[in-house]
């Protein structure tokens, strides 16, 4: 099984300040994993702090 996590990078809020919401990112999805039972299929979108869709993150079977 494997963990994906893809985050576009150009999108505004990340062009303006790209440490700052890529952290902002992986701390709020680093805490919201856990309400999932992270089986191969389970995944959710990704918004960054204006709520835009940046990507996304999803648990695939080794095979993908």
């Amino acid at each position: 099984m494997k963990f994906l996590l893809e985050v576009t990078m150009d999108d505004a809020a990340l062009v303006k300040d790209p440490a700052g919401e890529l952290g902002r990112i992986l701390r709020y999805w680093g805490g919201n994993v856990r309400h999932y039972a992270l089986s191969p299929g389970d995944g959710a979108a990704i918004y960054d702090s204006e709520y835009r869709e940046v990507g996304r993150w999803h648990v695939a079977d080794q095979t993908e």
